[in-house]
């Protein structure tokens, strides 16, 4: 444990906790304090100048990442017939209906992210007290939810994200991996700003982006400028 601990204080005492970094600047950062143990992944937390109590100030949405999060997501589809067929050409790694939500219901969750038709849903909705605090029920407005369900396969499996406003304010979500180069983190990122600057609530006042913090999952966080809305390769 000590040798973890002087490890991390080691990478921590590289980051300087007064200063705002550029998203480049956080990226590159974020690669030199992360562990040379694994490839770490690369996450972003943001708090947001939203009450989450009032259903207006709900911030939520989903990003096609350019780069790709580094990781394989799986794939839950509920679906039957040509549907099911349909996700299952797409690549989708489990796929069913009464049967999948038993086998949920039994405890099985060995997936990133779950479809479904939408005559399915009635049926889903048995399971979204297990699914919704995992942020795993699809939902139309984050595009899983949907009859195109090769699509919506197809864009979780090319680095496609959702981010959601937790009932703190915050909002966490992946940029990619520490073996990523600082230029493709930082344009992941620039991707994510751009979708969450799009989905602000008309009735937020004052400043919407409050804190940006990058960090790896092994590494210290790193603070970034919240004012840097564009140019996001640039240091």
């Amino acid at each position: 444990m000590s040798k973890i601990s002087k490890a991390y204080r080691e990478a921590a005492e590289k980051v300087d906790k007064t200063r705002l970094y550029t998203p480049l600047e956080a990226a590159k950062l974020a690669k030199e304090t992360s562990s040379k143990k694994q490839d770490a992944t690369v996450e972003v937390a943001i708090r947001l100048g939203v009450d989450p109590r009032k259903a207006d100030q709900m911030v939520r949405g989903t990003v096609n990442l350019p780069h790709g999060t580094g990781k394989t997501a799986r794939v839950a589809v509920f679906a039957v017939g040509d549907k099911a067929e349909a996700a299952e050409a797409a690549g989708a790694d489990v796929v069913g209906s009464d049967d999948l939500i038993e086998r949920i219901q039994g405890g099985f969750l060995d997936f990133d992210a779950a479809i479904a038709t939408p005559d399915q849903m009635a049926k889903v909705g048995r399971i979204a007290r297990i699914l919704g605090p995992r942020g795993l029920m699809p939902n139309p407005k984050t595009g899983t939810v949907t009859p195109d369900v090769a699509k919506a396969v197809a864009d979780i499996k090319g680095g496609k994200i959702n981010f959601r406003v937790d009932k703190q304010a915050n909002l966490h979500f992946v940029i990619g991996k520490a073996s990523f180069d600082e230029k493709s983190l930082a344009e992941n990122y620039g991707a994510a700003l751009d979708e969450i600057l799009r989905a602000k609530p008309s009735s937020s006042k004052g400043r919407y982006l409050k804190k940006v913090v990058v960090s790896t999952t092994t590494g210290p966080g790193i603070q970034v400028d919240p004012s840097v809305t564009r140019n996001f390769a640039e240091a």
